[in-house]
């Protein structure tokens, strides 16, 4: 991976492209309301940076971020992320996407309607249970004691690896919860949920999570 494509230029779009540029990636950076919107956000990334459109950033990225309000998901464009990874960062927010009878029922997960959305990608959960100023203040080197770690979850394992490898560089350990429908472990009001945790402080609370808070 050398170029990080991000739908949605949020707390969280803009803190992972913070975090990756530092990292020595490309980012290719979209929201809603045009790339030039986008114009003071680009020019305070710097020259790895530029601004595009949804369809743009799917295209250009060799793995996407998805960190859209969970409502505009069936804008999240298909054809552009097929055969890519696709890190999803969503959180089920009633208050805001209005209520979702089976995501209330606990039969699926947020990623798990972003897989159904993106059949020929392979999503994986990320970045979705961490406050988004932690992303770029809140690491430390591989090894350093009390490390912070954040989960992943997919149901390809070559994703789970690619967001291992992400997390390290970025500066966190990682927890693997797989496949996708555990995903629901490290989502809103769970014991994972925007805590800092090392890695086994997040297996404790990961152990500890109810399907239906």
């Amino acid at each position: 991976m050398t170029t990080l494509g991000i739908i949605g230029a949020g707390h969280i779009g803009s803190q992972v492209a913070r975090a990756a540029l530092s990292a020595g990636y490309d980012v290719v950076i979209a929201n809603s309301r045009g790339p030039e919107t986008l114009a003071d956000l680009v020019a305070e990334l710097g020259p790895k940076a530029r601004a595009a459109t949804a369809q743009e950033a799917g295209a250009a990225g060799d793995v996407v971020v998805v960190t859209v309000p969970l409502r505009a998901l069936e804008e999240v464009p298909v054809e552009p992320l097929a055969g890519k990874i696709v890190l999803d960062t969503n959180n089920y927010y009633f208050e805001r996407d209005g209520h979702i009878d089976a995501l209330d029922a606990g039969e699926t997960t947020t990623s798990q309607m972003l897989q159904e959305h993106l059949p020929t990608s392979k999503v994986v959960k990320a970045f979705n249970h961490i406050f988004s100023a932690d992303i770029t203040t809140d690491t430390a080197p591989a090894g350093a004691t009390n490390r912070r770690a954040l989960a992943t979850s997919s149901d390809y394992p070559e994703a789970v690896d690619l967001v291992t490898r992400l997390y390290d560089e970025i500066g966190f350990d990682t927890v693997d919860v797989s496949p996708l429908s555990e995903s629901w472990r490290v989502e809103r009001d769970r014991p994972a949920y925007v805590v800092r945790q090392t890695a086994d402080e997040l297996r404790q609370n990961l152990a500890k999570a109810n399907r239906l808070p």
